[in-house]
């Protein structure tokens, strides 16, 4: 058993020997040692309890952030869904007005002697009925005098141009064309001048 005499000598195993200057001096690095040793300890279990708890934090805020997502998209696919189903039942609420109208037509047609009077009932009927379809963003496509275009139209035919400067122009549309917000959603189909 090593002991420190004040007089600078060192018992060892019951005999006191001098010490020499590198002996001192070892045993006082070694007692520093020891408390650096100790102290650095306790820095790294507080170090490590603190990023412990840094990470349960964060873990925690993630789990919430990707509940809350969740969530978040599954009402968002239930309000688009509920908003196409509305949507498609105020469409077709607004086109009741126009069938109550076919229907006084067709009932006027089977009795009515005056056909003049039956032409501008179903001429009114048509136009209600396209106003009401540009309210809802569908537009027809115009289309004779136009310069052909494949993004609109589609022609079923092609006919020597009676003037010169129809070449490459629609000369007759056969079937209307419609947009919806400047989207093409049915092409007209056209008869092209060459």
């Amino acid at each position: 058993m090593t002991k420190m005499n004040p007089n600078k000598e060192m018992e060892v195993n019951g005999k006191e020997e001098p010490l020499l200057n590198g002996d001192a001096t070892n045993l006082q690095d070694e007692k520093e040692n020891t408390s650096d040793d100790s102290l650095q300890a306790d820095n790294v279990t507080d170090e490590k309890e603190d990023l412990q708890k840094k990470y349960d934090e964060l873990n925690d805020s993630h789990l919430r952030l990707m509940a809350e997502f969740d969530n978040y998209r599954k009402r968002t696919l239930r309000e688009k869904a509920e908003l196409i189903k509305s949507g498609g039942e105020a469409a077709l609420t607004g086109l009741l007005p126009v069938i109550d109208d076919l229907e006084r037509a067709i009932q006027t047609i089977r009795t009515t002697e005056d056909i003049d009077a039956v032409k501008e009932g179903i001429e009114l009927i048509y136009a209600k009925f396209i106003t009401y379809l540009g309210q809802q963003g569908v537009k027809p496509i115009q289309a004779i005098g136009e310069l052909f275009d494949t993004e609109k139209f589609e022609a079923i035919a092609i006919i020597p141009a009676p003037e010169e400067d129809k070449k490459g122009r629609i000369i007759d549309s056969v079937q209307t064309g419609y947009t919806l917000y400047d989207k093409v959603i049915r092409h007209a189909k056209v008869v092209v001048g060459e």
